[in-house]
């Protein structure tokens, strides 16, 4: 009975975002790309190449600021705990989304790169994969940053990955966004 629900469930969303969505690879500007498939294996993986207009220590400010980064998506989500350890960070976030019931958890640990930028990987929750890669360099005389992205993520839960694919981009979409805006914000107020 809960299978058949669920299935109708994905069905229903599935037609919704068939008819909303463009094409899974889509380029914002000529030096930008998204890129979002799912994996042969199982799960979703993401790469893109974003400019983000302010130096990137600020980007990097705002990929670390944990308390606030669920400020950055969408999605509804919220920090359950973070703890900070030897240039190693763990976040709990749970999350809500409208393709699973409830909230899903994600447990991660984090570290910067020597040369800007962070990778996150799995240690718990309700996903099977997750890691995600940023790498930041300066461009624009280091009056921008030139971010390369990458995730790879799959969720415990039988919503088709291609469905996943779909949300996915979308979530990414809005994240970018939200990141460019704020990093804007943060970038004129330090002039």
């Amino acid at each position: 009975m809960l299978r058949s629900i669920t299935l109708g469930l994905c069905c229903a969303l599935t037609f919704t975002y068939l008819w909303s969505c463009p094409p899974l690879v889509a380029a914002t500007t000529e030096s930008e790309a998204l890129d979002v498939k799912p994996e042969s294996g199982g799960g979703v993986h993401a790469v893109a190449h974003m400019i983000f207009p302010a130096k990137p220590a600020i980007i990097q400010s705002m990929l670390t600021d944990y308390k606030h980064w669920p400020e950055l998506f969408e999605v509804r989500m919220r920090m359950a705990d973070l703890k900070f350890q030897n240039g190693v960070t763990m976040t709990d976030v749970r999350i809500e989304h409208a393709l699973l019931p409830g909230e899903r958890r994600l447990v991660t640990e984090s570290h910067t790169l020597p040369d800007g930028g962070l990778v996150t990987d799995l240690i718990g929750g309700d996903f099977k994969k997750y890691h995600r890669v940023w790498r930041l360099s300066p461009r624009n005389g280091g009056a921008e940053t030139s971010a390369d992205f990458e995730l790879v993520v799959a969720i415990d839960s039988i919503v088709p990955d291609w469905l996943v694919a779909l949300a996915t981009r979308r979530e990414l979409e809005a994240h970018f966004r939200i990141v460019k805006e704020k990093a804007l914000a943060r970038s004129m107020s330090e002039k």
